[in-house]
């Protein structure tokens, strides 16, 4: 018996390398080998640097918006149930993971009986004669395991790296969504930012127009003036009131938002009070990136764990179609009292090798091998298309930042010289050179100009935020950049 489990056990080590998964290899062609180039797009820049290494804290300029980001990496709700979702994953690992070794189990019993004896003489029918009792202790000590599979084929290693991917994958996931938070967080406090400034700049118009409405109410007064210029005015003014009143409960709004993201009530001195003539954000990006970088995203990175993953549960599903053999043994000493227990010749052994193969199972394992391979072409299609949508994210935000520069420098030029043609206007009809309606068009010009401006200038700001997520930034925690332009990896 002793030399037969040898024997099974030699065999089951010889097997234990059988692997019935496919091998992976990383699905390739999904995307250009580089991303866009020249027209609209950004030259290369000689001083490129490796955004993902760029951490927020140096990114983001503005201390205030340091705050905001950090309270909402301690807060924000969404960050933390992919924590949980990284805990669970490798619970769930470690459960998996236990199948690969015995499970041992020690147990002891004690019987106690009482054995009639001496029940009857010779010749004498059944309880004729006298007899007496003997109280009997039976002890015993085991050490075994039950049902143990070796693993031959493959089959519990690779539901073991299955799982094990899970959590790689999880982990990914928390890291894509740290890096939307930071992003999400810095966006909305860019538009509260944005929509703060178009509201000073609302108020600062109104007073030019109730200027101009008290001056042509004054002249029609004197009959200078016609009604008709004042109700033009008065058009310009109101226009100017709705817009304020609009634009108030838009930034209440924009704190609503914020404080969502953020997991709890943002300080009224973390609050930006406008765009500033400071940038929030830092502007040293790539403007030539090779499309490589793309794989190193955190969304990609969970998608190509998860392609593994299935790629494991194809062997597992076709190690189903192979015997299992199962091993269960125990060790223990049994004795007629304690002092027995452990006595020579006490010691008992039991091993009960068991093969196991379904002969008809109706489909069920060729069915399941089918939904793994299936599950393991929707993987792939699901990286590739991660990958094209990560190539289209860096794409359409290069393409944005290769003019959002001169866009900016055009709509300054634009509101500068509509301003100052304002003020011209404004003096000419004072002095009677130009009628009113030429002054209330300048004006109406001037206004739409600086909105224009503040909206351009906030799409300046998003459009970094977004080259820098969509590149991966974010994950470093660094306070300064080194020398090279790239901050230390944590």
């Amino acid at each position: 018996m002793t030399k037969s489990l040898i024997a099974l056990l030699t065999g089951t080590a010889l097997l234990a390398g059988c692997n019935l998964a496919p091998k992976y290899e990383r699905p390739a062609g999904a995307i250009p080998a580089a991303l866009p180039q020249g027209g609209v797009y950004p030259a290369a820049a000689t001083d490129a640097v490796d955004v993902s290494r760029i951490g927020w804290r140096d990114f983001f300029l503005d201390p205030r918006l340091r705050q905001v980001i950090e309270t909402g990496l301690a807060n924000n709700r969404d960050l933390r149930i992919a924590a949980a979702n990284v805990l669970q994953a490798r619970a769930q690992l470690r459960v998996q993971r236990a199948d690969l070794l015995p499970t041992v189990n020690a147990t002891g019993t004690g019987t106690f009986t009482n054995n009639l004896q001496g029940a009857g003489g010779a010749g004498t029918g059944v309880g004729t004669g006298t007899g007496s009792s003997q109280d009997i202790e039976i002890y015993q000590a085991t050490i075994g395991l039950s049902s143990f599979e070796l693993d031959l084929f493959g089959r519990v290693r690779n539901l073991s790296r299955a799982a094990q991917e899970q959590v790689f994958a999880s982990e990914e996931a928390q890291r894509s969504t740290r890096i939307s938070l930071i992003a999400e967080i810095a966006t909305a406090w860019l538009t509260m930012a944005s929509d703060q400034e178009q509201l000073r700049l609302s108020r600062e118009t109104l007073r030019t127009f109730e200027d101009t409405l008290r001056l042509t109410r004054e002249q029609f007064r004197i009959g200078v003036g016609s009604e008709l210029e004042v109700r033009q005015a008065d058009t310009s003014y109101q226009g100017a009131v709705s817009d304020i009143a609009a634009l108030e409960a838009t930034v209440a709004l924009d704190q609503n938002a914020l404080n969502l993201l953020v997991g709890t009530t943002v300080a009224q001195e973390q609050l930006p009070e406008g765009l500033g003539a400071e940038p929030a954000t830092r502007d040293a990006l790539p403007g030539d990136v090779n499309s490589d970088v793309l794989l190193r995203r955190p969304d990609v990175l969970q998608a190509e764990h998860l392609l593994i993953a299935q790629n494991a549960n194809i062997g597992a599903a076709r190690a189903a179609f192979f015997p299992t053999i199962s091993l269960t043994g125990a060790l223990g000493t049994l004795g007629l009292g304690l002092s027995d227990l452990f006595k020579d010749g006490s010691y008992t052994y039991t091993a009960s090798p068991s093969v196991g193969l379904p002969l008809f199972d109706f489909g069920r394992r060729t069915g399941n091998l089918n939904y793994a391979k299936a599950s393991q072409q929707a993987a792939v299609a699901t990286y590739e298309k991660t990958i094209q949508t990560a190539f289209r994210e860096v794409a359409d935000a290069l393409a944005q930042r290769g003019k959002i520069g001169e866009r900016v420098r055009a709509q300054s030029s634009r509101a500068e010289s509509a301003k100052v043609a304002a003020k011209l206007s404004d003096a000419r009809f004072r002095a009677g050179v130009d009628s009113f309606l030429t002054t209330l068009d300048a004006q109406r010009i001037a206004y739409a100009a600086e909105q224009q401006l503040v909206t351009t200038r906030f799409t300046q700001g998003g459009n970094l935020v977004e080259l820098y997520r969509s590149l991966g930034g974010g994950l470093e925690e660094t306070e300064t950049v080194g020398a090279a332009g790239t901050a230390p990896a944590n």
